[in-house]
């Protein structure tokens, strides 16, 4: 029996690998491979959030991540860590998700020893080395050592063949997977979570905003700052929900910028299905995540990206989303054609999702089944 190895380091890579892990657990004996789960540790207390949810244990924990950590420590915590575990573990082949430190060191570590590398969700592109940072340089690093590439979208395998990487197979995104598994628990417990969050629902409509990319900090979130607190007050019928990350210079500034504001809620980080609950229930989304860009359009609500460049286009090309940077202006007047102009959200709100089906862990454990 072949041997694999997923690996995992934060809450993005774990909704969007666990699916997988199961199916393989699950089907271990038909696929001819037996799968065994890494957490480097890289976001912990979120790793465990997501662990806990699914009902799933990693088989290896390594508890990389110390406080105020640089990437450079981290890369090289990363690199020690991971380089013994793999070479204690033999595998076949590693498999990483994405553009984290976790997945790049993951992917580098294994080519140094000569272990087949499977990319999850790969293709995405901006070519712009700092946005975002330092993301697209590691997805790049991943595609140059990769011997498989599962492009998530059909945009993101004509990148990779444009590149001229061999082995791509367009098998949609698992984060549909894991989104319709957490779909699955939410409407078993639905009262619970609209118990738990009924002094959030009581306004007209809900707004949930999400915000903490590194290229932001600085003016970007001045910008974001300044149109939040201006829609809040135009908007008072409404209810402005902001789980607020734990990174002091984001935490900080939005705590001083928009903790008076009457109808804006500063929330902990939520949990992946609390989440996930306040996004079913919003009327608008506005984010700089990566993850909620593929997953907002499967619960029908239109998406505002506040960054400058998007390495997940489906969504703006179909016009499920739209691209408004950090601009102050642009972020309210695109807000505002939203709320006034019920067409331009109907269109927005009807597009199906691009970006998969909820069957892509199963085809990526299929393709490696037959060839690895």
């Amino acid at each position: 029996m072949k041997k694999a190895a997923i690996i995992v380091g934060t809450r993005p890579e774990a909704i969007k690998l666990i699916p997988l892990y199961l199916y393989m657990k699950e089907n271990s004996q038909s696929l001819g491979i037996d799968v065994r789960l890494i957490s480097t540790g890289q976001h912990k207390e979120m790793l465990e959030q997501i662990f806990t949810f699914f009902e799933v244990r990693a088989d290896i924990n390594l508890a990389v991540m110390t406080k105020n950590q640089s990437l450079v420590k981290l890369a090289t915590t990363l690199m020690d860590a991971l380089g013994r575990t793999i070479e204690e573990l033999e595998p076949d082949i590693v498999i990483v998700q994405g553009d984290t430190n976790s997945a790049m060191v993951g992917g580098l570590i294994s080519f140094y020893s000569k272990i087949k590398v499977a990319h999850v969700e790969a293709g995405l592109r901006t070519y712009n080395r700092f946005s975002p940072y330092p993301e697209e340089v590691n997805r790049q690093i991943i595609g140059s050592v990769a011997d498989f590439h599962f492009a998530p979208t059909q945009k993101a395998l004509d990148t990779l063949v444009a590149e001229k990487k061999e082995n791509v197979i367009n098998v949609g995104n698992t984060v549909i997977d894991s989104l319709n598994l957490c779909l699955e628990k939410l409407h078993s417990n639905i009262g619970q979570y609209e118990q738990k969050f009924k002094h959030l629902l009581g306004l007209e409509k809900l707004v949930l905003i999400t915000g903490h990319r590194r290229e932001n900090i600085g003016s970007g979130f001045d910008n974001i700052c300044q149109a939040l607190h201006e829609l809040a007050n135009k908007y008072e019928n409404m209810q402005f929900v902001y789980p607020v990350h734990l990174n002091p210079l984001i935490k900080d500034k939005v705590e001083e910028r928009l903790g008076h504001v009457t109808n804006i809620s500063l929330l902990a980080p939520l949990p992946y299905d609390e989440l996930i609950f306040l996004m079913s229930k919003s009327y608008i989304i506005l984010t700089d995540s990566g993850g909620i860009q593929e997953e907002a359009p499967s619960l029908n609500v239109p998406l505002l990206v506040m960054r400058d460049t998007t390495e997940r286009p489906e969504g703006i090309d179909v016009g499920c989303a739209k691209l408004v940077g950090t601009d102050r202006k642009v972020i309210v007047d695109s807000f505002d054609l939203l709320v006034n102009d019920s067409d331009t959200y109907k269109m927005m709100s009807n597009v199906p999702n691009p970006y998969g089906d909820g069957k892509t862990s199963e085809r990526i454990a299929q393709y490696l089944s037959k060839n690895i």
